[in-house]
């Protein structure tokens, strides 16, 4: 009897197991290292913003609800290959940042010829109400007792202070006379937190006569102080000579990446413009009365600015 047996009977299978490892790297190699591949860190933004309610709010039951708090949180939602962040800070300092390139945007400011040679523009971003006067009601007669009245002959008057940011632009029109007037006695310039806030409160106290700002600024602030029924505004006569005094535009650093950034912006505004949600941002803070001319406005004018806004816009009346 023979004691060997066939070598096949001896053979035994045994079972490889592999480790979750192997397994992957056995998946990378024969998908062509993609795994291996570094996951694309995404670029940053830094959101520039000023303590100017209702444009940003940073305090109380309203505050992230200022109009330009909700359309810059619309456009991060619709950037999300980008880091957002946010930062509260003076004009200068955002100047500063601008300036000297910085990775910094902003998603409503006026554009100037000044602006122009550190930002680049979106197409416009905001249509909101011109810039006015905010005034006490008792001093509606030192300005003529008229509600239109020009800012030019205004600013003549050397016996009326008026109140302006520093560094803030009002719109192209008003722009150009406050350069005329720089320097000038009557023209109190400031900077500071609670910017608009604390206007308010010298034009209270009555150590301003008057106060360059928007509607819905004059009515925000006048509301939260208790003085809504002491306050009026009157409208800048220079402002009717065209459109521009409606429209800002996001900004970014004049750098490539401020361009690249820009193109994006771009994008997101077409998109969402005409959306309910984007034009009730600014809605919200206006007089009701007003709603109705202010969308026809924003149908027939704002939306069909889908470039950068030509040289000058003719006023267009509702």
């Amino acid at each position: 009897m023979s004691l060997s047996r066939p070598l096949s009977a001896c053979r035994r299978t045994i079972p490889v197991r592999l480790s979750p490892a192997i397994l992957l790297l056995v998946f990378c190699l024969l998908s062509g290292l993609a795994c291996f591949r570094p996951a694309m860190a995404r670029d940053e933004i830094t959101w520039l913003e000023a303590d100017a309610p209702p444009f940003f709010i940073e305090h109380g039951p309203d505050k992230g609800q200022g109009y330009e708090d909700v359309i810059t949180a619309i456009i991060q939602h619709d950037m999300p290959d980008y880091v957002h962040h946010r930062l509260t800070a003076t004009i200068s300092r955002h100047y500063h940042d601008f300036k000297t390139g910085k990775k910094v945007c902003s998603v409503g400011l006026y554009k100037t010829p000044e602006r122009e040679k550190f930002l680049y523009f979106s197409i416009p971003s905001f249509f909101t109400l011109p810039t006015v006067i905010i005034i006490k009601k008792d001093r509606f007669a030192d300005f003529g007792n008229s509600k239109t009245v020009s800012l030019e002959k205004v600013l003549q008057k050397k016996d009326l202070l008026i109140g302006r940011a520093q560094n803030r632009s009002y719109g192209r029109y008003v722009d150009e006379i406050l350069d005329r007037h720089k320097g000038a006695g009557n023209i109190f310039v400031y900077e500071g937190e609670q910017l608009s806030l604390n206007f308010f409160r010298m034009l209270q106290m009555d150590r301003l006569d008057g106060v360059i700002g928007l509607p819905e600024e004059a009515m925000y602030l006048a509301e939260k102080l208790g003085i809504r029924d002491r306050i009026m505004t009157l409208t800048i006569r220079e402002n009717q000579r065209g459109m521009e005094s409606w429209l800002s535009y996001a900004a970014c650093s004049r750098t490539p990446w401020g361009k690249k950034v820009i193109a994006r912006i771009n994008e997101v505004l077409l998109k969402e413009r005409p959306t309910e949600r984007y034009r009730a941002a600014y809605e919200r803070w206006l007089d009701p009365s007003s709603l109705e001319n202010y969308r026809k406005l924003y149908r027939r004018v704002f939306l069909k600015l889908t470039s950068q806004a030509p040289a000058r816009l003719p006023l267009t009346r509702p």
